[in-house]
């Protein structure tokens, strides 16, 4: 059964258009053109646009282009979609255009333009696609008709400006609600472990060879200041973000727009989210190349490689139970095998690690699309889309990833002090704090004969009477050699 149909009209001409939907000609023309991957632009972009449509129409209100009837539809409709849609079957219905379109957002662009314009006539109980009918306010005073999705609601805008604004919002704001909290929480719950652990000594490994001992809660530390540098990391980009391209329309010169549009509008898109966005201070920069976007990107690939860090040695360390390191328990969560009862694996941890070699790929996908000649070209970037979804996605793994670590693997990780201890006492590099006393080779040839022995190094220098027993126990206490100074 063929679905019921409107007929819209664009620069092109006429066009079907599913007669239900909110969006018009120019959103319908790119759902034929880009059948590519099935995926859209992600909600967090629309949301973004939503915020930034009623943060122009604001502006253009209050700078006198904009009639008070107009701006309060506008707005309201903007709230629509920042809630979602929910009256309206969902934002999914609304906003098909794949993330794989014309590489400006153009498409985007028009399809948020057309959804508010639609969302204004049913507000005022008008036919979905009477927006461009300026007598359909058949009661309205003179200049108050109906919301035009370009003259109005892109009033001073370009999607050369728009789509990298709304993109750096977008990401910007999911790393203030999503990633600083999770890197926050989970440094904090590493520095909790840090701390409790303090008195647990273990060998320390360095080559994946025995080295000097070490106390788990100096591990530990490490891994909470990674994640405090994490959180540090994403500060940073967020502040790289800020910078929002609006106001340079075309190609940077702000040609149709107000001289303060820019500045204005990022003042009350900072209102509206609650972060410090700021005008970019070269327009021809920020729509040009997207290397703010690229340098963003770097900062959550760190985050990732420092996730890779903590996420493999847990898993090292809570090797066995019986045959592995064993100085770490890891919580059980699933079983680990169909085949062998009981096994339990570190499936967290390897969790983790995907969605760090995710976050890498995506930093690839974005460095490319920032490239010039690739992305980058002349007065504009035209891999947006793709950048902007590969960046938000890997917040989106980084801030979960952080939160499931922290929640099924960290909070219930146990060490084995006993473990721990007996593996300090047969390692061979305990002969590391006789090297003052006694020197380097005889220290050397000790811990040779230890391993060819099989004996300690402690068992073996009280068998040669190398040192008396009491200096031999202070050279050879592991938790002195965590504290050398």
């Amino acid at each position: 059964m063929a679905h019921e149909t409107r007929i819209e009209k664009d620069s092109m001409g006429e066009m079907p258009v599913p007669a239900d939907v909110l969006y018009g000609a120019s959103t319908q023309r790119a759902v034929i053109n880009f059948p590519i991957s099935g995926r859209p632009v992600p909600d967090a972009v629309i949301r973004a646009y939503a915020v930034l449509k009623a943060a122009a129409a604001t502006v253009n209100h209050d700078l006198g282009r904009l009639d008070d009837r107009r701006c309060e539809d506008i707005r309201n409709a903007c709230d629509q979609i920042g809630q979602g849609l929910p009256d309206h079957g969902g934002i999914a219905r609304h906003f098909p255009i794949d993330i794989y379109q014309t590489g400006s957002g153009t498409s985007t662009n028009m399809n948020v333009n057309e959804v508010v314009a639609n969302l204004v006539c049913l507000a005022h109980s008008q036919p979905i696609g009477r927006s461009k009918d300026p007598a359909w306010f058949k009661d309205a005073p003179e200049g108050q008709g109906g919301v035009h999705p370009n003259d109005h609601v892109n009033m001073g805008q370009s999607s050369n400006d728009t789509f990298p604004t709304a993109m750096h919002i977008a990401a910007a704001s999911e790393i203030h609600r999503l990633l600083l909290p999770a890197c926050e929480r989970l440094a904090a719950e590493l520095d909790a472990k840090a701390k409790a652990w303090d008195s647990i000594v273990k060998i320390g490994r360095t080559h994946l060879q025995d080295a000097t001992p070490i106390r788990l809660g100096q591990v530990f530390s490490g891994y909470a200041t990674q994640m405090k540098n994490a959180h540090a990391r994403a500060t940073r980009a967020l502040d790289t973000l800020s910078e929002l391209a609006i106001g340079g329309t075309a190609v940077g010169t702000g040609i149709n727009t107000h001289p303060e549009f820019g500045r204005r509008v990022a003042a009350e898109v900072s209102k509206t989210t609650g972060i410090a966005f700021r005008e970019a201070p070269n327009h021809f920069e920020a729509q040009a190349a997207k290397d703010a976007v690229v340098e963003a990107s770097g900062q959550l690939k760190a985050i990732a490689v420092s996730l890779t860090k903590i996420a493999n040695d847990i898993r090292w360390l809570g090797s066995g139970p019986r045959c592995g390191l064993g100085e770490l328990k890891l919580p059980a969560v699933q079983p680990g095998s169909s085949i062998m009862p009981g096994k339990v694996n570190p499936v967290i941890c390897e969790a983790v690690m995907m969605l760090a070699c995710q976050v890498i790929g995506n930093d690839a996908a974005i460095t490319a699309g920032g490239l010039g000649g690739v992305g980058s070209l002349l007065e504009l970037n035209v891999a947006m889309p793709m950048m902007a979804a590969n960046l938000l996605d890997s917040i989106t793994l980084l801030a979960h990833g952080c939160d499931v670590f922290r929640e099924r693997l960290i909070d219930g990780l146990e060490p084995d002090a006993d473990r721990c201890a007996a593996l300090i006492e047969g390692s061979l590099a305990m002969c590391t704090s006789l090297v003052p006393v006694i020197g380097y080779d005889a220290s050397a040839k000790l811990a040779y004969e230890a391993y060819d022995s099989g004996k300690t190094i402690r068992e073996l220098a009280l068998e040669k009477g190398i040192l008396d027993p009491k200096q031999l126990d202070e050279l050879l206490d592991p938790a002195s050699m965590t504290m050398p100074h």
